[in-house]
């Protein structure tokens, strides 16, 4: 089974073809194609690849499902003995996307 690890938002994620995943918010419309070019790590079903030379041409493909706001966490700040409290709230952002394919680009001749 072949997966890579991608960097995306300023986080990491592991990626599998075929499965959904909520990344944070990326531009494009519903049913638009995304690349990811940031790959950290890909194993192809039979060697696992590192950052290197060997995935500069690597790449992921998927396409965008959806756009969406989590749930909702509570945000409340208090000084006691100060008559100060502050309730806010805050639902982050996300992209859900179904990843197509994982493509780790050609061998060049010299490598075996």
């Amino acid at each position: 089974m072949s997966y890579a690890i991608i960097r995306t938002g300023g986080r990491q994620f592991r990626v599998e073809p075929g499965k959904r995943y909520r990344l944070p918010t990326l531009k494009g419309e519903p049913g638009g194609k995304i690349e990811f070019t940031d790959i950290l790590l890909g194993n192809d079903g039979k060697a696992v690849k590192g950052a290197d030379k060997k995935l500069a041409k690597a790449k992921v493909t998927g396409e965008i499902v959806r756009h969406g706001k989590g749930d909702k966490i509570v945000v409340f700040k208090m000084k006691r003995r100060k008559n100060y409290a502050k309730k806010q709230g805050h639902r982050q952002g996300f992209t859900e996307v179904r990843i197509k394919d994982i493509a780790f680009g050609k061998k060049s001749g010299g490598e075996k």
